[in-house]
């Protein structure tokens, strides 16, 4: 038995009643004619009832239910009277249960007024929460770290070494270029100032401390977080996505362990010495805007050389391994706490960043005033 195409056919009736006029057989895999010239020709009629005819209806599936209850649909919107008639019984059926029950539109909530955003209580509130989580995390961390150290722990190696390896070497080219700038500008600014006084030569000195102590560790922790921090709240918030992370705590492995040591544990080893890579590299472009002061190459290195002391490299050193805790702990606290949407992980990726910042200020902060006070 041959299939017919199915079409349809509007037939006007008394008053503003039309008639849709089905026939052929409605299969799945048949063509049909666009909805949007049925639309069309109702919106130009004006009809005020559409009355759906199955009388030349052959077979049918599901391809006809779709387009009934589109029929329906579009007369809901309209204001328009819909009903069917001579149409096989199990397709009435079928249609009822579709539409018994109107799909429900979600409410329109009013915008907020600007200033509940700001209000006091409401920050306050949203701080200790934060707090409160941010405690939380650095608790299950200590955790893991014993286990980690207790030999316990599901923190494998080649996880580690991988890392490491994403967090060293493929940063050595933005590390390049940031330090040998910042040790340039450095110099430019004492520049200004001390040959006023005839001391150029001491502009050595303050790219050296400088770097030292400062600048270098600050300058590679804030590339790092903007680099390493953001790719680990994208790796662990696309985790949380595709609900791996679900997956291995089903496993009865914690993701503290398994996922965040690793990354935490590799930044660690790795920023003490892209801060002593970048403190090199400070000093050289230092050493070029001297250069063109009337230093010679010598006098500039034999001037370093008297500023170099252990104490600033400690004391940049021990930052370093300060900021990269806080970059480790901003990236994957707000990869592990990320959505389960493409939009949740941007979010968590840009807080990521944001927070770790945040939090290289602050402790940078902290750290030169609790030196200051000891006389380091």
């Amino acid at each position: 038995m041959s299939e017919q195409a199915p079409g349809f056919q509007l037939q006007h009736g008394t008053g503003d009643v039309i008639t849709l006029q089905l026939s052929g057989d409605w299969l799945q895999g048949q063509e049909t004619a666009d909805f949007t010239e049925l639309r069309t020709e109702l919106a130009r009629t004006g009809a005020s009832t559409l009355i759906a005819d199955g009388a030349t209806l052959g077979e049918w599936d599901s391809l006809l239910m779709a387009f009934l209850l589109q029929c329906h649909d579009f007369c809901s919107e309209e204001g328009i009277e819909f009903s069917t008639r001579e149409m096989p019984e199990s397709a009435q059926r079928l249609l009822a249960v579709a539409t018994a029950v109107p799909p429900q539109k979600p409410a329109k909530e009013a915008p907020a007024p600007w200033f509940k955003s700001i209000h006091p209580v409401q920050i306050l509130h949203d701080l200790i929460d934060d707090l409160r989580e941010s405690l939380a995390f650095v608790g299950e961390i200590t955790l893991a770290a014993a286990r980690l150290v207790a030999g316990k722990a599901n923190t494998r190696f080649t996880d580690f070494r991988t890392f490491v390896y994403q967090a060293g070497p493929d940063a050595f080219a933005i590390i390049s270029l940031t330090s040998v700038l910042v040790g340039m500008i450095l110099a430019y600014l004492g520049a200004v100032q001390l040959q006023q006084f005839g001391a150029e030569i001491y502009v050595a000195d303050l790219v050296v401390i400088g770097m030292l102590r400062e600048m270098g560790v600050l300058m590679t922790a804030v590339v790092m977080a903007g680099r390493t921090g953001a790719a680990y709240a994208a790796q662990l918030g696309t985790m949380q996505t595709n609900e791996e992370i679900d997956a291995i705590v089903t496993m009865g492995i914690s993701p503290v362990e398994f996922l965040v040591m690793p990354r935490m544990l590799a930044l660690v080893v790795v920023m003490p010495l892209l801060t002593i890579y970048a403190d090199l590299l400070g000093m050289i472009g230092g050493g070029i805007v001297a250069g063109g002061m009337g230093i010679t190459p010598l006098q500039y290195i034999k001037e370093s050389q008297n500023a170099i002391s252990l104490t600033h490299i400690s004391v940049g050193l021990i930052k370093s391994v300060v900021f990269a805790l806080l970059i480790a702990v901003a990236g994957c606290r707000s990869g592990i706490n990320s959505g389960r949407s493409s939009a949740a992980v941007g979010q968590a990726a840009t807080e990521a960043v944001v927070t770790a910042i945040v939090y290289l200020i602050i402790a940078d902060a902290g750290i030169n005033i609790l030196f200051q006070q000891v006389g380091i």
